[in-house]
């Protein structure tokens, strides 16, 4: 391999466009910005890539079939290069509230909701499920399972991403999902290394400091790590936040050689594959330019670079470094070594394309629907019914409202669509992302003309549109029933409410067994991850960690 080709390995990038060589306006004005090229058949030309990352808004993952074509174009253009290596072709197919494929593709609970199922195996069936059907669209890497562990119940950027709070569970989680999807075929990725669970940050738009001591990362954040690693995890990403414990310099785990190569590598023996978080994310960038951030995070331990803001950028700066002598040959081939290594254990190279006629047998089956809902139907999590609100009477008139999804007003019309089904009369009033006083003026008035008012939330606590939403209904005299849609802790901005669940999720499946228990046909099954606080009385749960009702 020349230079220009080991380096070329090290990239994983996003690429715009439907297909590899697009030639639609928008795609190609989009990736000559950071790419310097039309599209993905141009940059692999280019830069030698060694893998791409989907994104839906790319319009990298509209359907199986596209989705399909886009692996295999990439591919045959990899085949037809010098070298013939195929590409790593990655997606943040976490579930939940992280998802890249939608429908038809198997849609799934998402990890907190697993982890209020309790049920190991489940986890696993979901991720072997995913597994499954991203191969078959030809996605051969999936940055997943989250393995941060939840501490934080202010934490921005984590929260329903992760299992929870409790470490030996997620740990147990961590290994059964990496084992399902290496299983599929699938290389499995932990997240986000050394544990973005306890931050106050999102490292998107800022940089994090976690404050734990070295016991405190041993007893929390690293055991899903640990876990992971003795079940073969092939890669983990880095993290782009500071722990001082671990590495006094201020620089970002990304960029912290005590952090990936000391402990990581060192310590902990993982000898896998260390991709980095994106680095066009503000975290990483805060301290180095981007023509030294991906030299400095392979001087670190870091084999695969992702995302960085301009490309041609981040791969001159890296072949500079390795020709001023930076950087060592060596060194360079410790990560192309690792890259190719992957490549051929995961399968990538005997068999790199996806089959097309296969897509019907495989991606959403009734199967795999069926099963998704039974996993689902095990994580509605019923926190209080002081008010004996359920389940809700045959003849109930029932009005739904609240939060709603901002790109497709969906959340609210499946929940009112599935308690339909269960025979009862419902009228559905969005009040979308945030609701203005208008709009929980009409709310406040349907409520009046119902037996019981779901109102849905997410993320409620910053958000003073909920907040006065909830109140009002509750203010009202309305017989109230709040569902936290994503973030449990939605209650601690309304503690009084007589009905609470959570559900961890808004997908149709979570909204379908959330119809279910509202009207007694399911149990509530699930049991709280994490701990949600009191906020008028510090250091006191409102609901423990365990929590959870029936309805008989």
């Amino acid at each position: 391999m020349t230079l220009e080709e080991k380096v070329g390995q090290l990239f994983t990038t996003r690429v715009y466009g439907e297909t590899a060589d697009t030639a639609e306006s928008s795609a190609v004005q989009m990736n000559r910005s950071f790419l310097e090229v039309d599209n993905a058949a141009q940059a692999i030309a280019r830069y030698h890539l060694g893998g791409f990352v989907y994104f839906a808004y790319a319009g990298n993952t509209r359907a199986p079939d596209q989705v399909a074509d886009l692996s295999n174009g990439i591919q045959r253009v990899a085949r037809g290069r010098r070298l013939g290596v195929p590409l790593l072709l990655s997606v943040d197919q976490e579930q939940g509230a992280v998802v890249r494929l939608g429908p038809p593709a198997t849609q799934f609970p998402g990890n907190m909701a697993l982890a209020a199922g309790r049920d190991v195996a489940a986890a696993g069936t979901a991720a072997r499920i995913t597994g499954q059907e991203l191969r078959a669209v030809g996605i051969n890497q999936d940055f997943a399972p989250v393995a941060d562990v939840n501490v934080n119940p202010a934490n921005p950027v984590i929260g329903v991403r992760s299992f929870g709070e409790d470490p030996e569970l997620t740990a147990q989680l961590v290994a059964a999902q990496v084992n399902a999807y290496q299983n599929a075929g699938l290389a499995a990725t932990l997240k986000h290394f050394p544990g973005h669970g306890d931050t106050a940050v999102d490292s998107h738009s800022g940089l994090p400091v976690i404050s734990h001591t070295r016991t405190e990362l041993d007893q929390i954040d690293l055991p899903p790590f640990r876990a992971g690693i003795a079940a073969g995890v092939d890669a983990i990403m880095t993290a782009h936040i500071v722990v001082p414990v671990l590495d006094s310099s201020g620089n970002p785990a990304t960029l912290s050689h005590p952090i990936l190569t000391g402990l990581l590598r060192e310590e902990l023996g993982f000898d896998g594959l260390v991709v980095t978080d994106s680095l066009g994310m503000a975290g990483v960038r805060e301290k180095y330019g981007d023509d030294r951030v991906p030299v400095l995070a392979l001087k670190a331990g870091v084999d695969v670079l992702v995302n960085p803001p301009v490309m041609q950028v981040a791969w001159e700066a890296v072949v500079a470094a390795v020709r001023g002598g930076e950087l060592s040959e060596e060194r360079l081939d410790q990560s192309v070594t690792r890259v190719l290594r992957l490549k051929w254990r995961r399968g990538i190279v005997r068999s790199p394309y996806a089959d097309t006629a296969a897509l019907p047998h495989v991606v959403g089956t009734p199967e795999h629907l069926t099963i998704a809902q039974r996993i689902t139907d095990q994580t509605t999590t019923l926190l209080r019914d002081d008010a004996n609100a359920l389940p809700f009477a045959a003849d109930a008139r029932v009005l739904v409202t609240g939060w709603d999804d901002p790109a497709a007003p969906t959340t609210t019309a499946a929940l009112g669509a599935a308690l339909t089904e269960h025979g009862r009369a419902v009228d559905v009033l969005s009040t979308g992302v945030q609701p203005t006083q208008q709009r929980i003026d009409a709310a406040v008035a349907a409520a009046r003309t119902h037996d019981v008012t779901v109102v849905v939330t997410n993320r409620a606590p910053g958000d003073q549109g909920q907040l006065a939403l909830v109140r009002a209904l509750l203010a009202s005299g309305a017989r109230v029933v709040a569902v936290a849609v994503r973030d449990p802790y939605d209650a601690t901005g309304f503690p009084q409410v007589p009905t609470y669940l959570a559900t961890y999720v808004f997908n149709d499946v979570a909204m379908t067994s959330l119809a279910g228990v509202l009207t007694g046909s399911i149990q509530p099954a699930g049991h709280l991850p994490v701990t949600i606080p009191d906020p008028d009385q510090p250091g006191t749960p409102l609901f423990p960690f365990g929590a959870g009702l029936t309805t008989t």
